[in-house]
This record gives C-alpha cells, sequence and structure tokens, in this order.
C-alpha cells in the first residue's frame, strides 16, 4: 500500500444527479489516480468513497466543483478504513 493513502465517505447534496456528476467524479478520479466508487441515492443526494493521497482527493473533488451544471450545496465527509489493493475508481448503479 502507498504511504499517505486515506479513504473518505462523501455525501453530496444539492443540483447532483442528472448533471453528469457520476462521469465526472469518474473521470477525474481516474485521471487524478483516485480509486473508489460513486452513486446515486434515491433522496436525490450522491455518495462516493473516494481513496488515495489528500491531494489526489482534493483535486478529485475541485474538478468535480467545477462542472458545468453540478451544484454542490453541501457534503458530508467521514474519514473510513482504507480498502486494501483497489486499484480503479467505478460507478455503481
Amino acid at each position: 500500500m502507498r504511504e499517505n493513502v486515506i479513504r473518505k465517505r462523501i455525501r453530496f447534496y444539492g443540483r447532483v444527479q442528472g448533471v453528469g456528476f457520476r462521469y465526472y467524479a469518474y473521470n477525474s478520479a481516474n485521471k487524478f489516480g483516485a480509486t473508489g466508487w460513486v452513486k446515486n441515492e434515491f433522496d436525490g443526494s450522491v455518495s462516493m468513497e473516494i481513496q488515495g493521497t489528500e491531494d489526489q482527493i482534493r483535486r478529485t473533488i475541485d474538478a468535480l466543483s467545477r462542472g458545468a451544471y453540478i451544484r454542490i450545496d453541501s457534503a458530508d465527509v467521514r474519514d473510513i478504513p482504507v480498502v486494501e489493493d483497489e486499484r480503479k475508481f467505478r460507478t455503481r448503479y
């Protein structure tokens, strides 16, 4: 396992469904080398688990915030245990 790798569970609220949020998350996480997953929730929010360095996670979230139609009003963030041997970021349905 790489040094300084952390994992966060984030629940995003705002205009985050139907605006390409999961697409942006998938592409941004892969661009910056983060792993984990993203999925829509029934209440209109989006959940994400993202793993990588602080910088990889920050850059992924910053890219999401700049999405053309995305508006993140708030986010609940929790640190969670790292998943060993995770290799990619994916979209869950």
